[in-house]
């Protein structure tokens, strides 16, 4: 019997990221829960920034802060994002399914992340 398939994630992580067409890379991102408190904190980093529409799914929290006017709802149109999630869960092991390199602390996920992120925005790490 495989226990892996009966076990349960209790606290399960989501990456909220934000991507422009345009540029190469992640320019915010946010790690919680899938909760509108979650996508909260990231909306007050981007809504500052002033863009004319947002493309994002159809997961219901979106419209609580988005207005219907400045955001298209294309799976189509995520290609991008999808794409920068495959970079990142290509360098990072933990965030594989079934893999032995995780950990237990969300700061350690947090501080991975951050370090991988500045990494390939900026080609080095200097210690």
């Amino acid at each position: 019997m495989n226990w892996k398939l009966l076990s349960v994630k209790k606290n399960k992580k989501w990456i909220w990221t934000v991507v422009n067409k345009s540029y190469p890379g992640i320019l915010a991102w946010v790690l919680g829960d899938r909760s509108a408190k979650t996508f909260g904190k990231l909306w007050k980093i981007i809504k500052c920034w002033r863009s004319y529409f947002y493309v994002t799914d159809g997961y219901p929290v979106y419209p609580c802060f988005i207005d219907d006017g400045d955001r298209i709802v294309k799976k189509t149109y995520m290609t991008r994002v999808e794409g920068e999630n495959t970079r990142v869960r290509h360098y990072l092991a933990r965030l594989h399914r079934q893999t032995l390199c995780y950990s237990k602390s969300e700061e350690m996920l947090r501080l991975s992340i951050k370090l991988l992120l500045h990494y390939l925005h900026d080609g080095f790490v200097t210690l």
